[in-house]
């Protein structure tokens, strides 16, 4: 589904604080920025490039470079919720939005080359919905009304992001408007509108069919390379059409589903869909109550008929979902793993019973391993049954991470105050090690180095031995647990190569374009990620995308790097510790009790907000 999903996304942890007016200078940085107005909000962006949404409009700096790439002021006042990061891309859309979503001022601007290639009035709009980015076609696909010039008529614009040009004007008839997300399939644009779905030649500029189905959410190619599914919004429920190229309904009807889709894979032998019912009070945290659940349907691709006589009692929200070479594998956050064949047949002798929260389902060379707050095992993908005699079991963890030692041939995994190791081969379990963190944190990440084994969290770094004796342990206070992430949740989260399709992977996002999101990851195979979005940003021919493309193929830039926000003699710093040796190699003092930063580990840059209107930028390598 090439669909915009309407969220800003952010692939680093930040704090969030505010600075007294009289806040001291920070030391000296490599590039001081001034804004001009006033600063509300710091978004660091996929690319590394960072938004700041202040009193006059919305600035970027871009890593390196001296001065703003970007300052856009024609808005005035740019609220963090007026804007729209384009997951997967270098855009930001800026609208002001009015009564029905439509609005007289609507921008997009690409922030790594910070020029605008769109905007309303510039273009000939009145006014519009909020435009639609397109990928891997690299297109925006505007909704809305003209201006007096063309008798203020209702028309769909298609621009060229690379060169900003407008390629294509379609006139609508009447008051008929855009109402779902379209789709560009072969040459042709395939519109949801008021009126039901339509076909534009593109070539031609002309319509060539239109079909009565309305409410329309988005529309996503079948494999068959002749059709398409419609989803239609249904309230409380979806709906989902096939649809072939020439305009015939090929289903005849739609086929109802129970709830709203919330995953779905177009497999080889059918339609596989997750749907979400939601409990009376709706939303995220009701999902994942026993009060709402998840329904799996698996259609038939020719008639649209669910291939299953009996779909799988979930019992709870699915929480993991991939297609397999056999049929279909999924995991359940209530607690639970089971896989059914494509024709409905269960594979595991009896569903596995787990518990809650599955943080990982991967694949290990023994099968299938599965990590949750209170047990992990590895089973056969086949049967289901146990490779260990018998899963392991520890007390419920506020948070469990794990790694994999492969020289000697075991898992371990952190719980609150314990490292478990487990053998690979006869799961035989053992305590590795047993520790604590000051200020009773937990451990967030774990990982096997040159040394031994890391251990971290947001002010603790500690070093074990491969025979689990302790190397190291050093703690930096927090300089006020008030103001920092031990209220918020947060930390400075090691920038993430799992952005980009990995992190789209429910319903409407841009994923048909780019392959399969729901696809079951090797254990401990970071850079996976980091090359699906290397090589997604490296098929779109546009210098913008071959910037995003160089990042994601560099490692991070400062992998042997953990940053502390600690209390230093000259006042509150960041710290940077070697993994390696917990020794400090490089400090920046903000001398500001309550710092508003932004850390990009990724690209090794620091962002500080010095005052009101300034932003000093560090370099961290």
């Amino acid at each position: 589904m090439r669909a915009l999903y309407k969220i800003s996304l952010s692939i680093v942890g930040f704090f969030v604080a505010t600075l007294t007016a009289g806040a001291q200078k920070a030391e000296q940085a490599d590039h001081t920025y001034n804004i001009e107005g006033s600063i509300e909000k710091m978004i660091l962006t996929d690319a590394g490039v960072l938004l700041i949404t202040h009193g006059k409009g919305l600035a970027g700096i871009k890593p390196k470079e001296s001065q703003l790439v970007f300052n856009f002021d024609d808005y005035g006042k740019v609220k963090e919720e007026e804007i729209t990061i384009v997951p997967n891309s270098p855009y930001v859309i800026l609208g002001q939005t009015g009564f029905g979503g439509i609005s007289a001022k609507q921008s997009v601007i690409n922030f790594v080359s910070g020029k605008r290639v769109f905007d309303t009035k510039a273009n000939g709009w009145k006014a519009a919905q909020q435009p639609v980015v397109l990928l891997p076609e690299n297109k925006l696909v505007v909704s809305g009304q003209r201006t007096a010039k063309e008798k203020y008529a209702q028309a769909i614009g298609i621009y060229d992001l690379a060169t900003a040009k407008e390629e294509k004007l379609i006139v609508l008839k009447g008051v008929e408007t855009m109402v779902g997300t379209p789709s560009i399939i072969d040459g042709a644009l395939y519109l949801p509108t008021t009126k039901g779905l339509t076909k534009y030649d593109l070539a031609s500029n002309s319509e060539v069919w239109n079909l009565g189905i309305k409410n329309i959410d988005y529309v996503l190619p079948a494999n068959d390379g002749q059709s398409l599914y419609a989803f239609v919004n249904k309230g409380k429920n979806h709906e989902v059409n096939k649809v072939s190229f020439d305009g015939r309904d090929v289903w005849g009807d739609g086929k109802k589903l129970k709830g709203k889709v919330a995953n779905f894979e177009v497999a080889q032998k059918g339609l596989a869909i997750v749907s979400n019912v939601e409990s009376s009070g709706g939303g995220l945290n009701k999902l994942v109550s026993a009060a709402a659940e998840s329904n799996i349907s698996f259609l038939d691709i020719n008639t649209g008929e669910d291939l299953w006589e009996k779909a799988p009692k979930t019992k709870g929200y699915v929480q993991h979902f991939y297609i397999v070479e056999d049929g279909i594998l999924f995991g359940i956050y209530e607690g639970g793993i089971n896989k059914i064949s494509f024709d409905g047949t269960p594979l595991f002798k009896k569903p596995l019973k787990t518990g809650e929260n599955i943080h990982t389902m991967a694949l290990t060379k023994q099968g299938l391993i599965y990590i949750t707050d209170t047990d992990a095992d590895i089973v056969n993908l086949e049967t289901g049954e146990s490779v260990w005699p018998k899963p392991i079991k520890y007390k419920k963890a506020e948070n469990v991470v794990s790694t994999y030692d492969q020289e000697r041939k075991r898992y371990l995994i952190c719980t609150s105050e314990e490292i478990i190791s487990v053998n690979e081969d006869t799961g035989d379990i053992s305590t590795f090690a047993q520790f604590k963190f000051d200020e009773k944190e937990v451990p967030n990440f774990m990982a096997v180095r040159k040394r031994g084994v890391l251990l971290t969290s947001d002010q603790n770094i500690m070093m074990f031995d491969f025979d689990g004796n302790e190397l190291f342990h050093l703690y930096h206070k927090s300089p006020g647990r008030s103001t920092f992430g031990k209220v918020m949740g947060g930390m400075m989260a090691v920038a993430s190569t799992a952005m980009t399709a990995a992190m789209s992977a429910t319903a409407g996002a841009n994923r048909s374009a780019f392959g399969s999101v729901n696809d079951l990851s090797t254990y401990n195979d970071y850079g996976k990620d980091a090359k699906r979005a290397a090589d997604m940003f490296a098929s779109i021919s546009d210098a913008s995308f071959e910037y995003l493309s160089t990042r994601f193929k560099a490692s991070a830039a400062t992998k042997d790097s953990q940053f502390v926000l600690t209390s230093l003699d000259e006042g509150v710093g960041l710290i940077k510790l070697s993994k390696e040796t917990g020794e400090v190699e490089k400090k920046i003092v903000l001398k500001d009790k309550k710092p508003e930063y932004e850390v990009d580990e990724f690209g090794g840059m620091l962002f500080y907000k010095a005052d009101n209107s300034t932003i000093y930028a560090y370099s961290l390598k």
